[in-house]
């Protein structure tokens, strides 16, 4: 019985996640590699963008934990063990995180710090006209855990919330609209556009011409998702022609972003460095033991995947 660490992480990130899992579990062997003297006891597996093929072949092997919220990536491996149950990171402070993100953009948007960041290049003192929260209508696309803290962190700041999801969401404190019917007259009134969906077949390129033209002329669009629910050219064509009158980006299709990409230099787009909600070492290793540990004592573990959905 072993845990192997299938990961694309620096020497000195993996030996920190390494000693870290010794600690909590004492006695579990923990592998950073594959050997294979070692390949037939390894019966759990924690994962972070690992290499394709990386958990092939190991006969043993009956559950595996992702360290992130988005399991696309690892779907897409057609070597993953499709029997062997997979569940995703869910934690408390990655999605504190992304609220906090998420409310940091709102903000800026709202009270204009990006047009007065402007103003200040151009060497230019003037007052713009202050909104009340209130007066901003907010869509959160994507209902999931990091979607819930977002869409209750907006509405716990005064601004008018709807959340969108393909299914019925119930949350006090925040409209709730569900069904792709719906999606339309959201897009249509909604000042601030924050996507947080998972990337499906259904969602990707979800961002496209099509799209943007159904959103309020000059709405906000804010990506915290994935990059691969946008389509470039057609959110960059927004940007131009003034359908969308900002994008604030932390995702993108390749990463980092290539340095001849438009978005470097587009005047209506803010970028971060995929830093929205970043794992934080301590709390995501606790999530990640309390499922390994549920599954060595034979109970039931938390956030299983549903693979035929996606997430």
């Amino acid at each position: 019985m072993s845990l192997l660490l299938a990961t694309d992480f620096a020497p000195e990130a993996l030996a920190a996640w390494a000693e870290q899992l010794r600690a909590a579990l004492p006695g579990v062997p923990v592998l950073t590699e594959r050997h294979p003297a070692t390949d037939g006891d390894v019966t759990m597996a924690l994962v972070a963008n690992p290499p394709a093929g990386a958990l092939k072949d190991l006969p043993r092997l009956g559950f595996i934990q992702s360290m992130w919220a988005g399991v696309d990536k690892l779907l897409r491996d057609d070597s993953l063990p499709s029997q062997v149950p997979l569940a995703r990171m869910v934690d408390p402070v990655m999605s504190a995180a992304m609220a906090e993100t998420a409310l940091w953009a709102v903000l800026s948007l709202h009270r204009d710090y990006f047009r007065y960041a402007e103003q200040q290049r151009a060497g230019v003192w003037q007052q713009l006209p202050q909104r009340r929260a209130g007066d901003l209508h907010i869509a959160v696309l994507g209902l999931g855990e990091m979607g819930r803290a977002v869409a209750l962190r907006l509405a716990g700041n005064g601004y008018y919330v709807s959340g969108w999801s393909r299914r019925q969401r119930i949350m006090v404190g925040v409209d709730t609209l569900h069904g792709d019917h719906m999606l339309p007259d959201l897009l249509r009134v909604a000042d601030v556009v924050i996507n947080l969906l998972p990337l499906t077949v259904r969602t990707h390129s979800l961002f496209d011409e099509r799209r943007f033209s159904q959103m309020k002329r000059g709405a906000a669009f804010v990506n915290l998702a994935r990059g691969q629910h946008v389509v470039d050219a057609a959110l960059l064509a927004a940007l131009d022609n003034g359908r969308i009158g900002r994008a604030v980006l932390d995702v993108f299709h390749t990463e980092p972003l290539p340095p001849n990409h438009r978005f470097w230099v587009h005047p209506q787009v803010t970028l971060l460095p995929h830093a929205a909600a970043l794992t934080d070492l301590t709390s995501a290793t606790g999530v990640a033991v309390a499922n390994l540990q549920a599954f060595l004592e034979g109970r039931p573990v938390s956030n299983l995947v549903d693979r035929t959905k996606g997430y």
